[in-house]
C-alpha cells in the first residue's frame, strides 16, 4: 500500500486550511452545511478521477495506474489550485488523469474518449447511487444531516457531470467532439479551448448583459441527468 508522502500531506492541509479561511470569511453556509459541501465535492472528484484511470487501465492503458492512481484516495486526484478554484469560483478540477491511448486496445482517438467520458458518466451513476437510500426509505425528510449530505452529494455529481460533458478543451466532452470534427479544426480549437472555457465561465460574472452561454448548455443538461437518474422517484 502506498503511503502518504510529505507533499501529499501538505497538499491536504493546505486545502484544509484554506477551505476552513474561506468558509470563516464569506461562504454563507453553516459550519455543517460547509463540512456536507466538501465532503461531497471530495467524493464526487475523487470518484471521477478514479473513473478515468480504472477504464484506461481496462482498455490495457497501465499508465495511470503506476501512478497510483486507479485509487479511490482523495490525495491521489485532488489537484491543490483546482480544488481552490472550485471553492472560490464554482469552477475546478482534479488532478489530470495521464493516460497513453496508443497502449489500448482500441482504435486511440476512440480508447482516449471512452476513458474521457468515463468521468462524467461516473458521476451521474454516483448521483442515481445516491437516490438508493431514498427509493428504499432510509433517508426520508429534508432536516436531517443524512438527508443534506444525500442532496449535496446529488447536486454536485450532476453539476460535475453536466459541466465536464461540454465540448470544449480540456473538458472531457471534446473528446467525443474530437471523432468527428476535422483534424485541423480540433488542433485549433484544443490550442484555444482553456481561454474560451475561461472567457464563458469569467466573462458574464464580470461584465454586466454578457449571455451566459455556459450555463444555457449546462442547464439543460444537468435536467436531464436529474430526469434519468431520479427515474421511478
Amino acid at each position: 500500500m502506498q503511503r502518504y508522502t510529505p507533499r501529499d500531506l501538505l497538499v491536504l492541509l493546505l486545502i484544509g486550511g484554506l477551505f476552513v479561511w474561506y468558509f470563516g470569511r464569506s461562504s454563507g453556509r453553516t459550519p455543517e452545511q460547509f463540512v456536507v459541501f466538501i465532503v461531497a465535492l471530495v467524493l464526487a472528484v475523487t470518484f471521477h478521477e478514479f473513473a478515468h484511470a480504472f477504464v484506461a487501465l481496462r482498455l490495457g492503458d497501465a499508465t495511470a495506474q503506476r501512478e497510483g492512481r486507479v485509487s479511490l484516495n482523495p490525495i491521489r486526484h485532488l489537484d491543490l489550485i483546482g480544488s481552490l478554484s472550485f471553492l472560490f469560483f464554482s469552477f475546478g478540477w482534479g488532478k489530470p488523469v495521464p493516460i497513453n491511448p496508443f497502449n489500448m486496445r482500441t482504435n486511440p482517438a476512440v480508447g482516449a474518449a471512452i476513458s474521457a467520458l468515463a468521468g462524467p458518466t461516473s458521476n451521474v451513476l454516483f448521483a442515481f447511487l445516491v437516490t438508493v437510500p431514498i427509493r428504499f426509505g432510509l433517508v426520508t425528510g429534508s432536516g436531517t444531516y443524512e438527508a443534506q449530505f444525500v442532496r449535496e452529494l446529488f447536486e454536485v455529481n450532476i453539476l460535475l457531470a453536466a459541466f465536464n460533458f461540454v465540448p470544449i478543451p480540456p473538458l472531457d466532452g471534446f473528446s467525443l467532439a474530437r471523432l468527428v470534427v476535422p483534424y485541423n479544426v480540433s488542433a485549433w480549437i484544443e490550442q484555444y479551448g482553456m481561454f474560451l472555457l475561461l472567457a464563458l465561465v469569467f466573462l458574464p460574472r464580470l461584465i454586466p448583459g454578457v449571455p451566459n452561454l455556459l450555463g444555457m448548455i449546462t442547464s439543460p443538461l444537468a435536467a436531464a441527468f436529474v430526469e434519468l437518474v431520479t427515474v421511478g422517484l
